[in-house]
């Protein structure tokens, strides 16, 4: 990075976004983007990357395009700017005529240095050709397609509009292109390239760990029982997301919610759109609001304090696990991801994937991906270590912050059961799904059996002592410690991996989870004490805390904002612990540019000094 490039992107994170340095690989994205050059970047949800285009937008000349999927996040990242002091708007069908006309005219006048549109209304001619005439005239900063992952058909948010936006290449091949997610695994990744012609683009792969989300999975009994024991708990007075998996069981847990006295909200596609509407803003405006919701709620919401995400069914994949606990923790924060599970979700989902009218191939995969979800779960291993290892990156050691690592369950040696399965894989050809090799390990004589002959091999029938179901864990737990990998590719059909020939060779062992009894509800104090009230040191006790707090929200409705987006609960935590006294000292707190300390510096420190005061 030139020294010129240097300075001019730190002051821009200095004095716009009030932040002192940047994080990981931004400076190198935001100086390979500022060069003109287009960029596919992954990194995790809460990692920063709209600065890796908004910086960028800011030094470049013209406006910068963002391509965004839905109405919620427009309006989070606009408000957001606006805040900043940056001229920025949005189109999409949430605006009246007079409001749209009006960005129009903010375009043709050359006011606004971003602009976030809907693909829908990006590949309209009409607004194709008004790209055309901002290219000529004030210029197009770059062009941010951000949640990227929608492109791919293999995505659990595949959208077919994102298909079409290799217009953007092929009509102004001059202007930078920044493709955005923070999930994508290797195929759909893969996918992301050619779709979207980002053959040249240079990759930027940051870790997808989470630390400061802690990973929790219980087996269900009482499932609503056990989600009222976790909130109270942890999370008495904290938002949140609880997924379920129909229309009718969010409806029916909210309002059960509710009745416990819970402020609980149901979120789903099946409601009225102003009721969805409705539920979201008050989501995001106010404070301790749980939100009962379907998947059809959350990709692209920007609330940085949502301090759980809680499932009480089990998700399509390993990707709409990591998105969905994604939302937890955004400001960097402890954030608790908390999940009851149970063999009704495992039926229910399968029926689910098997009903469906998707291509046979694409139910394999789905089903694969569910699969590794399964072993995910059942794994003794430390929970960052095997979401990572799905998305194809190692983590250094135990986490020390999941259920396994803090508590570590109940185990068995499974070496020779886990040679036996090994071998059976390399006896059938590395090819076959898990039910055809467990039906040899049964020794179940069975058509396809028949068909390749496999009840001539040495594994077949050498497993009978343990059942069907047991064998399934066997495999899926192999899958999920990296035994094994599923070739998505080839039907399904599994195949070993290097560091399954010590196991093989009879120079390692295995060690499995054991089936567990429902768990008990006698867990330590140190097991409930929740990360969050470490951090923030009884933080919410402290009269300045709520202070400081309640001048937010009242800055918020005058503005009609969310909370957040006048300041994150990290910005408020390190005025609670510096406690500055001048307007200096103010714009020294991260999260605090010139723009917000002109706003709000006067506001908070006399709330710091009354306070002090005794007022």
């Amino acid at each position: 990075m030139s020294t010129t490039t240097t300075t001019s992107t730190l002051n821009v994170l200095r004095n716009v976004f009030g932040y002192p340095s940047f994080r990981g690989a931004q400076a190198e994205i935001i100086d390979h983007v500022v060069g003109g050059c287009d960029a596919l970047v992954l990194m995790p949800t809460g990692g920063g990357k709209s600065l890796c285009y908004q910086v960028p937008a800011l030094l470049h000349p013209g406006c910068a395009v963002v391509i965004s999927p839905l109405i919620a996040l427009m309006q989070d990242q606009v408000d957001a700017l606006k805040q900043l002091g940056v001229q920025a708007a949005f189109l999409n069908s949430s605006l009246d005529a007079d409001a749209a006309r009006e960005v129009y005219r903010q375009i043709n006048r050359g006011e606004l240095k971003l602009l976030y549109v809907a693909p829908e209304r990006l590949m309209t001619q009409g607004f194709l050709e008004l790209l055309d005439d901002l290219n000529e005239d004030n210029g197009i900063a770059l062009f941010a397609i951000d949640e990227a992952h929608c492109v791919s058909q293999w995505g659990h948010d595949f959208r077919l509009e994102y298909r079409a936006l290799t217009v953007l290449h092929e009509r102004f091949p001059n202007v930078p292109r920044i493709a955005l997610t923070a999930t994508a695994d290797a195929p759909t990744r893969a996918e992301i390239i050619e779709r979207l012609q980002l053959e040249q683009a240079q990759q930027f792969v940051s870790s997808f760990d989470r630390p400061n989300i802690r990973y929790r999975i219980t087996l269900k009994d009482n499932a609503r029982k056990q989600l009222q024991t976790f909130l109270e708990t942890e999370h008495p007075d904290d938002s949140g997301i609880v997924y379920c998996l129909s229309r009718k069981k969010v409806e029916e847990t909210a309002a059960w919610l509710k009745e416990q006295g819970w402020d609980s909200l149901p979120y789903h596609a099946g409601l009225d759109a102003a009721v969805r509407s409705k539920n979201q803003k008050k989501f995001l405006r106010e404070e301790g609001v749980i939100m009962v919701a379907t998947v059809a709620f959350g990709m692209g919401i920007d609330k940085p304090n949502v301090r759980f995400v809680a499932h009480l069914d089990l998700p399509k994949s390993m990707e709409g696990y990591y998105q969905e606990t994604g939302r937890a923790g955004r400001d960097g924060l402890p954030a608790n991801a908390w999940m009851a599970y149970g063999l009704g979700d495992v039926v229910s989902m399968r029926q689910m994937l098997l009903s469906g009218d998707s291509p046979e191939e694409r139910k394999r995969v789905e089903l694969q991906k569910l699969d590794a979800l399964l072993g995910f779960c059942e794994s003794t291993n430390c929970r960052h270590q095997t979401i990572l290892r799905y998305f194809g990156e190692e983590h250094p050691g135990d986490c020390g912050q999941c259920d396994n690592c803090l508590s570590p369950v109940d185990t068995w040696n499974a070496t020779e059961a886990a040679r036996m399965a090994l071998s059976c894989v390399y006896r059938t050809g590395q090819r076959f799904g898990v039910a055809h090799l467990i039906d040899v390990l049964l020794g179940k004589v069975t058509p396809k059996i028949e068909q390749f002959n496999h009840q001539q091999l040495s594994t077949f029938g050498i497993g009978k002592e343990l059942a069907q179901q047991q064998w399934s864990s066997v495999y899926r737990q192999l899958v999920a410690a990296g035994f094994i990998s599923v070739d998505m590719e080839a039907y399904g059909g599994l195949k070993l991996t290097e560091i399954s020939r010590p196991v093989l060779r009879g120079e390692l062992e295995v060690w499995l989870r054991r089936d567990a009894e429902p768990a008990k509800r006698t867990s330590s104090k140190a097991e409930r004490s929740s990360r969050l009230r470490e951090t923030f040191a009884g933080a919410n006790d402290d009269p300045l805390w709520q202070a400081l707090k309640a001048k937010r929200m009242e800055l918020a409705r005058e503005q009609g904002v969310p909370p957040y987006v006048i300041f994150h609960d990290s910005t408020l935590l390190e005025m609670l612990n510096r406690k500055p006294q001048t307007l200096t000292e103010m714009g020294q707190i991260s999260g605090i540019g010139q723009s917000k300390l002109t706003k709000y510096g006067d506001d908070f420190l006399q709330v710091l000094e009354n306070v002090a005061n005794g007022k």
